[in-house]
């Protein structure tokens, strides 16, 4: 299935809401996609991610939409996390099931090694989880069986992607997922855009983290444009969970059921 022409080609400012929406960087490319060639700066960045994610809500969210595909599930579930960066959000997700007694195994991989290894130093605790396993793998070409895990999440991976490519990776989070897939990422808005840049220069030196987090939100995509994205991919959100700024949003989907007639 295509993406409507009406969401790819979606351009300039829109009026319709109170804030406008800025135009979506296609192919920009962040530092963090690029060569990462200093492991000091690199866990700076990812210190600085997990940063954003406790004090914006980004990990709760997380929390939220996965609670949304796993309330009333007995025994222990499953989830794989894809593109984890520095890991902080299993551990948050794992820290949330051992309060409520639900026992929870996660696998993050990332495709970088050097994202792993910079997570590892960055929190010695991930080794020591023992319901937490650490690997390498490219989002778009999984290597599980279908329906290997209870859920597929990725947090801040989507907007990495163009279009073609984020369809194609969130088909395979389907296929790899038996009850459904969280996607938890940015929302594309001028004021966000703004909010970002800010937020950088009055808590960080970090050069990419300087360089990446508004870039980050102007290579967003809308939530018009995220639910289009999902479709395209037969997935439909059940819920969706925003940020406490409206920066961020989780959606929590399942597989539209095929076509057989």
């Amino acid at each position: 299935m295509r993406l409507r022409p009406r969401v790819a080609l979606r351009c300039g400012f829109t009026h319709g809401g109170r804030h406008r929406t800025v135009q979506r960087l296609a192919g920009a490319h962040e530092l963090l996609d690029g060569p990462l060639d200093d492991a000091t700066v690199l866990r700076g960045n990812l210190r600085d991610l997990r940063r954003f994610n406790r004090w914006l809500g980004g990990a709760a969210i997380s929390r939220r939409a996965v609670g949304r595909l796993l309330d009333g599930r007995l025994g222990e579930q499953s989830l794989l996390d894809v593109g984890t960066g520095g890991a902080d959000i299993p551990v948050a997700l794992l820290a949330a099931a051992a309060r409520t007694g639900r026992p929870l195994r996660v696998v993050a991989v990332d495709s970088r090694t050097e994202v792993i290894e910079a997570a590892r130093a960055g929190d010695p605790r991930l080794d020591r989880l023992p319901a937490l396993e650490l690997g390498v793998s490219d989002a778009r070409s999984l290597p599980y069986p279908d329906r290997s895990f209870d859920v597929v999440h990725a947090s801040l991976v989507l907007h990495h992607l163009e279009p073609g490519d984020a369809v194609d990776f969130l088909r395979e989070a389907r296929r790899v997922a038996r009850r459904g897939v969280v996607i938890n990422d940015l929302v594309r808005a001028r004021h966000h855009w703004l909010a970002a840049w800010l937020l950088v220069r009055l808590t960080t030196r970090n050069r990419y983290s300087r360089n990446d987090a508004s870039l980050s939100v102007r290579r967003a995509y809308t939530r018009v444009e995220a639910r289009a994205l999902l479709a395209a991919a037969g997935l439909r959100p059940v819920a969706e969970v925003g940020g406490p700024f409206g920066h961020r949003v989780a959606y929590a989907a399942v597989a539209i059921p095929e076509d057989r007639g």
